[in-house]
């Protein structure tokens, strides 16, 4: 390990990490001298051939300032700087991890996709409550979007058009990302020291259910499965003629048509009193069951 290595590590593990504080971890990094690329590369061989973890921390350390640049250029969506700089460190571990110094090209060049995608995936998944892109073209609409507009006001028909044909979408789906983006989410409940008594509502007004108590619904399922169990059990002990009595004329669907007491005597070669009263023995044997 050369003595630029040595130093590196020994300031990993002294200077602040992000959690630490925002400015204490960018001026911590803005000291971190940057390699060359014959330093660089002889590092990214160590890793590479050797798995020598020392010199991917010091590739790794050497370049987190340029992931603070790269993070800066999304703060733009409101989400904290201090997580999309953590989000892009991961995606510069995952690049380091990646990289070839076979292809002759600086880490940072190689670099900058990993660390845009992971701030990409932060960004889509936390910028709002309701995903806004899903697929790999509605992702590229959404961060193209926002710059390629050229003020606040709504797209004009041409400017969707224009924006349409640049980015290879169409223009409704360039219409639909654009109420995504410049809409707002609506909170499910009212904020503090906020009352419907003063005109504010939330979702949850119109949503509140007297009847949802958990322990309730929980005691009601449970007894409608013992219910369902003991009429299970008392079925199995009629013969099959009773059994199948009862289930076409009372366990029918609503909409399919109950079988009248000629069309099982039909069935069963017999009249249709005496279906009626084998209906009637069978549905007497389910309520003693049941009530046992």
């Amino acid at each position: 390990m050369s003595n630029q290595d040595k130093q590196l590590v020994l300031r990993a593990n002294t200077f602040p990490s992000v959690a630490d504080g925002l400015d204490a971890y960018i001026s911590a990094i803005s000291d971190i001298p940057t390699l060359t690329a014959e330093e660089e590369q002889a590092l990214a061989y160590r890793l590479l051939e050797h798995q020598d973890l020392n010199a991917a921390q010091t590739l790794i350390l050497s370049h987190l300032k340029f992931v603070v640049h790269i993070a800066k250029n999304y703060t733009g969506y409101g989400l904290p700087l201090i997580d999309l700089i953590q989000e892009g460190n991961v995606g510069l571990m995952k690049a380091v991890k990646r990289f070839d110094p076979a292809y002759n090209v600086r880490l940072i060049s190689f670099a900058v996709y990993w660390i845009k995608s992971e701030i990409h995936e932060y960004v889509i998944r936390n910028w709002r409550i309701v995903k806004v892109a899903t697929t790999k073209a509605q992702r590229k609409l959404f961060f193209n979007l926002r710059s390629s507009k050229e003020n606040l006001d709504w797209l004009t028909d041409q400017e969707a058009s224009d924006i349409a044909k640049e980015l290879k979408v169409s223009k409704a789906e360039v219409k639909q990302m654009e109420m995504r983006l410049f809409s707002n989410d609506i909170a499910f409940d009212l904020p503090v020291n906020s009352s419907s008594e003063d005109g504010d509502f939330s979702p949850s007004d119109w949503l509140a259910s007297h009847n949802a108590d958990p322990s309730q619904q929980l005691e009601k399922e449970d007894y409608t499965h013992y219910e369902n169990e003991k009429l299970s059990t008392a079925l199995a002990e009629l013969d099959p003629r009773s059994k199948d009595i009862i289930m076409q004329r009372w366990m029918q669907d609503e909409d399919e048509a109950r079988p009248t007491l000629t069309e099982l005597a039909d069935k069963y070669e017999v009249s249709a009193e005496r279906i009626r009263q084998i209906e009637n023995q069978a549905m007497n044997k389910i309520k003693d069951l049941l009530t046992v």
